[in-house]
C-alpha cells in the first residue's frame, strides 16, 4: 500500500476520541465540559473514574501503536513513520470533533512503542519519574516528549526526527499548561 493510504489509515485510527466514547458510555457526561475540556486520560481522571481514565490511556496509546504496527507490516518503515505522524495528528485534530482534539501524549507514546520499544521503555520511565516527583501530568508529558528523540538517538533507532516533529506539536498543544506551570497554577494529577 502506498504511504498516502497509510497516512489516511493512521489518521482515522488516531482520530477515534476514546475519552469521549468511554465517558459517554459510562454516563459521565461530555468530557469537553469537564475539567480542562481535553479528551485525554488526564481529564477523564478528573471525573473521578480511575478505570475510565486507565481505559482511555490504554486505548489512546494502542491506537498509535496499532497504526504503526500495521503500516510497518504491510508497507515498510516509511509507511510506519507516516502512520505514526498521521495517527498522532488524528488524535490532536480529529475530524469527528471539528479538528479539536487532545494533546497527544498517550498516542505519541503508542507510536514510540511501536517504532522502537526500548525507546518507549526509557520515555515511559521518564514520564513516571517526572510525574512521581512533580505530580503534574503536563510537565511529565512535556519532558517525556522532549526526551523521546534523545532516547531514539541513544539506542540508534532512526526515528529521532519523526519523534521530534511530534514532540514539537506536543509543546505547542501544551502552551496553556506551560503558562500555568510557570505561574504555579497547574493542577496536580488526580485533582478534580
Amino acid at each position: 500500500m502506498s504511504v498516502i493510504v497509510w497516512a489516511i489509515i493512521g489518521y482515522l485510527l488516531g482520530s477515534v476520541p476514546f475519552g469521549i466514547v468511554i465517558t459517554r458510555a459510562l454516563g459521565l457526561g461530555d468530557l469537553r465540559q469537564i475539567g480542562s475540556g481535553n479528551i485525554g486520560a488526564t481529564n477523564v481522571l478528573r471525573t473521578g473514574n480511575k478505570p475510565a481514565a486507565l481505559a482511555t490511556l490504554l486505548l489512546d496509546t494502542f491506537k498509535g501503536a496499532i497504526a504503526v504496527i500495521l503500516a510497518r507490516h504491510f508497507g515498510g518503515d516509511l509507511a510506519a513513520q507516516t502512520a505514526a505522524l498521521a495517527s498522532f495528528a488524528g488524535h490532536c485534530f480529529p475530524i469527528w470533533l471539528g479538528f479539536k482534539g487532545g494533546k497527544g501524549v498517550a498516542t505519541f507514546l503508542g507510536t514510540v512503542l511501536a517504532l522502537a520499544w526500548p525507546a518507549f521503555l526509557l520515555t515511559g520511565a521518564t514520564w513516571l519519574v517526572v510525574a512521581g516527583i512533580g505530580r503534574r501530568s503536563s510537565l511529565a508529558g512535556l519532558i517525556c516528549a522532549a526526551s523521546a528523540p534523545i532516547w531514539m538517538w541513544a539506542i540508534g533507532a532512526p526515528y529521532a526526527i519523526t519523534t521530534t516533529f511530534m514532540a514539537v506539536l506536543i509543546f505547542y498543544r501544551h502552551k496553556e499548561n506551560i503558562t500555568r506551570l510557570l505561574d504555579g497554577s497547574e493542577p496536580k494529577i488526580g485533582k478534580k
